[in-house]
């Protein structure tokens, strides 16, 4: 059975380990070694990502099978692209689950969990943003009602990259 907890800022190593973990398992296989290094090292180091949880304007939730952290779900307020205009919008910034439990529902729990905690703050809408070159993920945010409204640059290392931005309206 899949749980979903707010994170605390005692949960930022899991975090931070977790998030690399993720992120180098789902980017690895599709882009260069000395980008991914590059990206890690630079830009997502664990120091940063330890920071963010429990900073102003960040959401953290975890998800648990049993007793074992599965997947982790960053949100953000105050993030909004000039694309959505004045809209109350909340940004889902990352949804991952750990390689051994994708297609177990993991992504599945934290977008329930990430759609009921924008609208709970009474957002319009929830956004992400999306590699063009994911489409597994691309997949699934059509599978949960999103849709293209612009892209923005994702820079990996040296390699400039396009994210889709994609949008759900919230009842």
């Amino acid at each position: 059975m899949i749980s979903i907890r707010f994170a605390t800022e005692t949960d930022a190593e899991l975090i931070a380990d977790m998030s690399r973990q993720t992120f180098y398992d789902t980017f690895a296989p599709h882009n260069s070694k000395e980008n991914m290094d590059k990206f890690l090292t630079e830009q997502f180091t664990r120091d940063t990502l330890l920071k963010e949880v429990g900073a102003a304007w960040n959401i953290f939730i975890l998800a648990y099978d049993g007793l074992e952290p599965v997947g982790y779900a960053r949100m953000r307020e105050n993030n909004n692209p000039p694309s959505l205009g004045t809209v109350k919008a909340m940004e889902i910034a990352r949804i991952y689950a750990v390689a051994t439990a994708i297609g177990k529902g993991i992504g599945r729990a934290l977008m329930t969990a990430c759609i009921d905690i924008a609208a709970e703050k009474k957002n319009k809408v929830v956004w992400l943003g999306v590699w063009e070159k994911n489409q597994r993920a691309i997949d699934f945010y059509h599978k949960w009602g999103f849709e293209k409204f612009s892209d923005h640059v994702f820079i990996l290392g040296d390699e400039v990259q396009n994210d889709w931005l994609m949008k759900k309206a919230i009842r």
